[in-house]
């Protein structure tokens, strides 16, 4: 059987912060608010695997008031999503996200994005598949408050 996951993640620009997606260290003069990384790209794709096997949200897993997330790698938790995946039977079949961002320019780090998410998943890297976009200057990313992130996926019994 083959289930379907949304996910959606928003994250404040900061000052002060590093600007992590999709676990790349991407130079900018700001990061994510969070109190993880505030990875959005790897946020939703999180969102996306739990909604799809029927297993809550990423707040419900790993709440932002415990302080053992505090600062942690968003790469760590979907470790952890997919040890929880693997451990219901399912494994991920494909996973397509877009991040939405006016700046910096993301084309350069996204098959580095694709290669990290997919390693963690132990996928081949063309099961996943990672875009950018602008709002042509208008909403949260358009003014340059914030990022966001979407992701589908598809997951399969093993």
């Amino acid at each position: 059987m083959m289930r379907i996951g949304h996910g959606y993640d928003v994250h404040r620009l900061v000052e002060g912060r590093k600007l992590i997606l999709g676990g790349v260290d991407i130079p900018y003069d700001k990061g994510l608010l969070g109190h993880s990384d505030a990875d959005v790209l790897v946020h939703s794709v999180m969102d996306a695997l739990l909604g799809a096997a029927a297993l809550g949200d990423i707040g419900k897993h790993f709440p932002d008031s415990d302080m053992k997330y505090k600062g942690i790698s968003s790469m760590l938790l979907l470790k952890e999503v997919h040890r929880l995946l693997l451990s219901k039977g399912y494994r991920v079949g494909n996973i397509d996200a877009t991040i939405v961002a006016q700046r910096p320019k993301l084309s350069p780090y996204l098959p580095v994005m694709a290669e990290n998410i997919a390693g963690v998943l132990e996928v081949d890297t063309d099961r996943v598949n990672i875009k950018a976009t602008t709002e042509e200057g208008l909403g949260i990313s358009g003014s340059g408050e914030g990022i966001m992130a979407y992701a589908v996926c598809i997951i399969e019994n093993m």
